[in-house]
């Protein structure tokens, strides 16, 4: 029995000593590298596929890189990413050749874009989407307007911050987070017609809907995205403004937890304009996407119903992130502002200076029920219809007391 005994204790030693020194490797290593072979891909530029990749940069790109500060793509920190992932920064993907993507081939995007895998080896971690069933057409679109001269993309001197992974996000890299193969043969887009398949491809292989709205970044399957876990049925975490817990929300069709008492005409509108339809807005960090037009939202919903309904973790109740405070403060909160700007207004999209172009409380009430009117292509909601006009004024004044001097 002694003999057993010690040799179970030398076997659990070795083990300790093994576990220490990959710990070790790990800590020191952080994110693996790979090698990258040579991909020929060439993107041949039309005004057509410039609107079509802006459309899409603006779709999966915007979120993470656009900057308000500089109103380009130089990159900013990712708010909404977990703590157990570190602190985040996406980097600037400008055309400027030293801190952006200016000096990247064509080969060299559509391999990250599919692989995760940047021109230096380095793998992206999860945090970063990875495109590897999406249409070659897409790819080349999304490259040719990287390449265009839209301002937010023309080179801009912008230092990249390096993120700050975890070590659990560095040990999940050797084990887990792994480089996905590039595509051995062409791939093309199903038909529009087909809005079941096409729904599908929106969702899963573009949009990477699933990957927020599944359970976990870290049982999510790229590849084949309907084996990952509580697939659609919501439950993973991000951070709020205020570094509070958020859950995505389960949106397979059950229809007490997810939105399988919504209509096509409901969903499109959430997508579209940001609001559910008891009219409580669609909270940070779901982006509105604004670029979608009525067939695509309509084929994401028609595909959703033929998702296996699971019982979500979650469930949206109206009113209960409101806090106790002024008549203004409550108004903020009921429609979600402090979702997108924080309590204090210093949220992800920062507005402690973003009314001094509002010289009377008139104008900002017009920017407010119509942001796009004023700035097109800017992404907060439509407040018009939304907002009562006898709330208008108290909700002014509660913005317009966050604002800062400096």
């Amino acid at each position: 029995m002694k003999k057993i005994l010690k040799g179970i204790a030398i076997v659990v030693a070795v083990l300790a000593s093994a576990g220490g020194v990959l710990a070790s490797f790990v800590a020191i290593r952080g994110i693996p590298s790979y090698s990258r072979p040579a991909i020929q891909f060439h993107v041949e530029s039309t005004p057509q596929s410039v609107a079509h990749g802006r459309k899409l940069v603006r779709l999966l790109c915007m979120n993470c890189h656009f900057d308000p500060a500089t109103r380009a793509l130089t990159g900013k920190r990712m708010r909404d990413v977990p703590a157990k992932f570190g602190t985040i920064f996406a980097p600037n993907i400008t055309q400027d050749a030293v801190n952006g993507i200016g000096s990247w081939s064509d080969g060299e995007l559509a391999f990250l874009f599919r692989t995760g895998i940047r021109r230096d080896g380095r793998y992206e971690p999860p945090y970063m989407i990875k495109l590897p069933n999406a249409s070659d057409d897409d790819i080349a679109a999304i490259i040719a307007f990287l390449r265009s001269d839209d301002v937010m993309v023309k080179p801009s001197a912008v230092a990249s911050h390096p993120p700050q992974p975890t070590f659990l996000v560095k040990m999940l890299c050797y084990f887990a987070f792994l480089p996905l193969p590039y595509p051995s043969k062409p791939i093309s887009a199903p038909s529009k017609t087909n809005r079941v398949a096409y729904g599908r491809y929106l969702a899963n292989d573009l949009l990477d809907c699933y990957g927020c709205h599944s359970a976990d970044f870290r049982t999510n399957d790229p590849l084949q995205p309907e084996r990952s876990a509580h697939f659609y049925g919501g439950g993973n975490q991000f951070r709020g403004p205020d570094g509070s817990s958020i859950e995505s929300p389960n949106i397979t069709a059950d229809g007490e937890t997810g939105i399988g008492s919504w209509s096509e005409k409901q969903f499109v509108n959430a997508l579209g304009h940001g609001f559910r339809p008891d009219k409580s807005p669609v909270r940070y960090p779901m982006p509105r996407y604004v670029e979608m037009d009525n067939h695509e939202s309509a084929a994401i919903f028609a595909y959703l119903r033929t998702v296996p309904i699971l019982v979500g973790p979650y469930r949206h109740q109206v009113g209960t992130m409101i806090s106790k405070g002024s008549v203004g403060q409550e108004l903020y909160e009921k429609y979600g502002c402090d979702g997108c700007h924080g309590r204090a207004g210093d949220g992800p999209i920062d507005l402690r200076r973003a009314t001094r172009k509002f010289s009377t409380d008139e104008e900002l009430t017009a920017f407010l029920k119509r942001p796009s009117g004023s700035d097109p292509g800017n992404q907060m909601p439509a407040f018009e219809g939304i907002v009562g006009e006898e709330e208008y004024a108290s909700l002014i004044a509660h913005i317009r007391s966050l604002q800062i001097d400096k």
